[in-house]
């Protein structure tokens, strides 16, 4: 077999065995070796196949001796299955209203979720972000991570790991369209005033209870954004 052929097989069995419960996080994998001979592969193409799984967050090393050294299972941290979205999303070449679709409906399950569950740590939280969207002297890049961060906040306030993840890793991909089209805007405040305003709603929703209002507040809000800024193109979506 071929080196790729080699450890895309090694993966597919590791994945085989956590799909069906043989392996679970915290287990130890077999040594390099015995896994090789186990599954008729070279010793290359098991390193190989572990270093791939170590970056999607599957799997980590300890070095050393001792029961604490080896390859784990691991519980795939936020950050690996975040930029394993955002680097997909970023590279797939959605058109415009899928993107569009895909966060109208994430992100409205999220407000209404928020309005649910959101607690005061949650609340408070989206209410600096707020106000730093509200400073009159905040800059479009110091708005649009702002911007970010408050509709990811809304996600975590939900109590939706999977949906926060996303939001980001979704939010990231679009980072540089979003700001290539904010910074052509020629009079950017009254953009910006809408936005603020938008947010305000939604917050104002999340807090009160208003699960529903709240979902129908941020389709609103992601439609009337990707309007507003049409430079991002084909490919991209709103604030």
């Amino acid at each position: 077999m071929t080196r790729s052929s080699t450890y895309e097989l090694v993966i597919d069995a590791i994945e085989d065995q956590i799909m069906s419960g043989a392996l679970a996080v915290g287990d130890l994998l077999p040594p390099e070796r015995e896994l090789a001979a186990r599954l008729q592969v070279s010793r290359g193409g098991v390193r190989e196949a572990i270093r791939v799984l170590q970056a999607y967050g599957v799997l980590r090393s300890e070095v050393g001796s001792g029961r604490g050294a080896g390859t784990f299972v691991a519980a795939m941290p936020s950050a690996a299955l975040e930029r394993f979205l955002r680097l997909h999303v970023a590279l797939s070449n959605f058109g415009r209203h899928e993107v569009i679709e895909t966060r109208i409906l994430l992100e409205q399950a999220s407000a209404s979720l928020a309005a649910e569950r959101a607690d005061a740590d949650a609340l408070a939280e989206l209410e600096r972000l707020l106000e730093v969207m509200d400073d009159p002297g905040v800059s479009r890049e110091e708005f649009n991570d702002a911007d970010t961060a408050f509709h990811v906040a809304i996600a975590q306030a939900g109590g939706n790991a999977l949906f926060s993840d996303m939001t980001g890793a979704i939010r990231a991909s679009l980072r540089g369209p979003i700001m290539e089209s904010f910074t052509k805007i020629a009079d950017w405040q009254p953009i910006a005033d809408s936005l603020r305003a938008q947010h305000r709603g939604i917050f104002r929703a999340i807090r009160d209870g208003r699960a529903d209002e709240a979902a129908e507040l941020t389709a609103a809000h992601i439609r009337h954004a990707a309007a507003a800024l049409p430079e991002l193109g084909t490919d991209g979506a709103g604030s």
